[in-house]
């Protein structure tokens, strides 16, 4: 088996003890070992036991990236986990922009236009957005849609490119992610998913609907396969 690990920072990292787990029969406790210098400066070793406190895991799960500190949930977030962020918009306006080199760039760059409600779902840094064909906050049985913009896959994963992304991962990034998914440049179509049944397709689709004040005709967005549940558990 192989392992590797990346560590981002550049920070230089020194071994200061281990957790260990003692097993027997169905019984198991973990403790805490310092580590101790060697001789002389030398290879470190691990020092008598001690109790794990409450607050030592709490730091340790913050330096894991595994705590979330208390947050107020606005009413939009679905889930909300260490790894993972998904939440919902309603259907509105926005202003779109199409790369100049696209062959929507010319006459579709910088319109208003009509948007379906949407499921944004972040986790390491990535991106996923699925739409919605009721404009009412999901249940975990609840049907998607394909998200239809360019620049999504099959799966709803977005390419991120020279998006702006928030540093935060809290649901205080909320905003800062539509942000810099509807300021961002839709280029092209990513993958075989079939965006609308408009007639026509896309482009004509976003012909249609540029500067239309009416909201967005969900009976063209296409079947995404998938319930909001799974769209959630799929990594």
């Amino acid at each position: 088996m192989e392992a590797n690990v990346t560590i981002g920072g550049g920070h230089k990292m020194t071994l200061t003890g281990a957790v260990l787990v003692y097993r027997g029969g169905n019984d198991a406790f973990a403790v805490w070992h310092p580590a101790k210098p060697g001789p002389g400066g030398g290879t470190p070793y691990l020092g008598e036991a001690e109790s794990l406190t409450t607050e030592f895991l709490r730091t340790l799960s913050a330096g894991l990236g595994t705590y979330i500190a208390p947050e107020i949930l606005p009413a939009s977030v679905l889930v909300r986990t260490s790894e993972l962020l998904v939440w919902w918009t309603a259907a509105q306006h926005r202003t779109l922009f199409f790369g100049e080199q696209s062959e929507a760039g010319k006459d579709l760059n910088g319109k208003r236009y009509p948007v379906p409600p949407l499921v944004f779902k972040v986790s390491g840094g990535c991106l996923w957005v699925r739409a919605l064909e009721g404009n009412e906050r999901p249940t975990a049985r609840t049907k998607l849609k394909t998200a239809p913009f360019w620049n999504g896959n099959e799966a709803g994963e977005i390419c991120i490119g020279t998006m702006r992304i928030p540093e935060s991962s809290g649901v205080d990034g909320l905003e800062g992610w539509e942000r810099g998914f509807f300021q961002s440049e839709f280029t092209h179509a990513n993958g075989a998913a079939r965006l609308t049944s408009f007639p026509g397709g896309f482009l004509a689709l976003y012909r249609h609907l540029a500067g239309n004040r009416r909201p967005f005709p969900v009976e063209y967005l296409t079947d995404a396969r998938e319930t909001l549940q799974q769209f959630v558990e799929r990594r």
